[in-house]
C-alpha cells in the first residue's frame, strides 16, 4: 500500500492490499480472491488495532457506493413472475444507498438445492424485504442476486391485514393477527453476536 502518512486516493474496484489475518476489510471496501478492494471514490484510512489493520475507504460522495459481487444487500421485491423477481436495492451491508439500484433474482438462484422445484410465487411477494448476495454482473445496469444461502431470503413481509409476518419455518411465515400462514423463502437471520463470532474465528 501507499505511504500511510499521505492519503491514498482510490476508485471503485481498485485493489488496495492483501486480505488476511492482519489486513481486514472495513466500511467502503470488499474482499474478493484474497484481496481487499475499494467500493468508493475516496481516501483510504488504515485503522490500527493490536494485531490487525482495518482498511476503510471514506467516500467523497455517498452516491459513489456501488454494489459489488459478494456484497450482502437489503432489497425490496417489486415484481414477481414464474421465472424471476425484480428488486430495488436499499442498502449494501449497513450503508443506506442514496440512489437505487435494480436487481433481478432468478428462479435458479433462490435456493441451493432442489432448484427445479422452486416456485417464485411461493418464495417472494411484492413488498417483501429480502437479504440477498450480489452475483457477478451479466447485464449492464442490472445486478443479479442470489438467496441460495440459509441466512438469505425474506426478512420482513406483511400479511393482507398489513401486519408483519412472523417466521415459523424455512418456508412459512404466519400472521399473528389471523394466524394465516404464507409461503416464503425465509432467511435465517444471524444474531449479531453469532455473526461477530464467525468473523472473529
Amino acid at each position: 500500500m501507499a505511504d500511510e502518512k499521505s492519503p491514498l486516493i482510490c476508485i471503485p474496484g481498485q485493489r488496495l492490499c492483501l486480505s488476511n489475518k492482519l489486513n481486514l476489510p472495513g466500511p467502503g471496501t470488499y474482499e474478493e480472491n484474497g484481496y481487499i478492494y475499494s467500493k468508493l471514490v475516496g481516501t483510504v484510512e488504515i485503522m490500527k488495532e493490536e494485531n490487525t489493520k482495518t482498511i476503510v475507504v471514506h467516500g467523497t460522495k455517498e452516491q459513489s457506493v456501488v454494489p459489488a459481487p459478494g456484497d450482502i444487500v437489503t432489497a425490496m421485491v417489486t415484481q414477481v413472475n414464474q421465472r424471476f423477481c425484480k428488486c430495488i436495492m436499499k442498502c449494501i451491508g449497513d450503508i443506506i444507498l442514496t440512489r437505487s439500484y435494480r436487481g433481478i433474482l432468478r428462479k435458479e438462484d433462490v435456493r441451493a438445492t432442489e432448484k427445479d422445484r422452486v416456485e417464485m410465487y411461493k418464495s417472494f411477494r411484492p413488498g417483501d424485504i429480502i437479504l440477498a448476495r450480489v452475483l457477478p454482473m451479466t447485464e449492464a445496469h442490472i445486478y443479479s442476486l442470489s438467496t441460495a444461502e440459509n441466512e438469505l431470503g425474506v426478512v420482513l413481509a406483511h400479511s393482507e391485514e398489513g401486519v408483519s409476518l412472523i417466521p415459523i419455518s424455512w418456508t412459512e411465515m404466519q400472521c399473528p393477527k389471523t394466524l394465516a400462514k404464507e409461503l416464503r423463502k425465509v432467511a435465517k437471520v444471524v444474531p449479531e453476536k453469532d455473526a461477530m463470532d464467525k468473523i472473529n474465528k
